[in-house]
């Protein structure tokens, strides 16, 4: 469904696609950039002009010092980058926070897209996808649909085939870098892009949040299906 305006602190879970399905990021840089932007984006000025020239390092995701401080516009609880679509976590915390940042998102990755590959148009169809999230079942299911369930279909032989093999694949998921999850199980291991507050509350050990994954994978998986916008 598409986004209304909530209110401030509601949840919400947010999709954006690729135009006819296709690719949103090609190498590893494009990635890095994309997952860069979750954060110097999410703050509630304009950036610098030519901001990058500001940031040393993209992947390190750090303030510079010579910016106004950081103020971001929403929190982002919880992500994933698939090959053709994104999944985001969002708790609004300024008016209009999540509109806003998923424009500005849109709109800098397609222009970043299309300066390096020399093409033009929306990287992504249209208007992004949203379902509000109200309690705290949608909350704890959601994170499993997002950091587990979607990095699970791109294991070899797919959903079922990782649901099977559930600790092989739960541990490929968190070396997987296109996914937020190993940043809950590794609590030492700090995204700047994320807001734990939430969800470290819910998962307050790792092992009760891998469990939870398990038996949601294993007994609720058409449930989860729910959750796919």
């Amino acid at each position: 469904m598409a986004y209304r305006e909530t209110g401030l602190d509601t949840y919400v879970h947010v999709c954006n696609r690729g135009t006819k399905k296709m690719p949103i990021y090609r190498n590893e840089r494009d990635f890095e950039r994309l997952r860069a932007l979750l954060f110097y984006l999410n703050h509630d000025q304009p950036l610098p002009n030519h901001w990058t020239r500001d940031v040393e390092d993209m992947n390190a995701l750090a303030w510079p010092s010579s910016w106004p401080e950081r103020a971001p516009i929403v929190s982002v609880l919880a992500h994933t980058f698939m090959p053709n679509h994104i999944h985001l976590f969002l708790k609004e915390t300024t008016e209009g926070g999540i509109a806003r940042f998923m424009h500005r998102i849109s709109m800098a990755y397609s222009k970043f897209i299309n300066k390096k590959y020399d093409e033009s148009g929306s990287l992504f169809e249209g208007t992004y996808k949203s379902r509000l999230i109200t309690d705290e079942a949608d909350f704890k299911n959601l994170a499993v649909y997002i950091m587990v369930k979607n990095p699970f279909e791109l294991y070899p032989g797919g959903l079922a085939r990782a649901c099977q093999e559930f600790d092989t694949a739960y541990a490929e998921a968190l070396r997987n870098p296109f996914t937020s999850l190993r940043h809950y199980d590794n609590p030492k291991d700090v995204s700047p892009i994320l807001d734990r507050e939430l969800l470290g509350e819910l998962f307050d050990e790792q092992e009760h949040f891998k469990e939870f994954a398990r038996e949601t994978l294993l007994r609720r998986l058409e449930a989860l299906e729910d959750y796919d916008l």
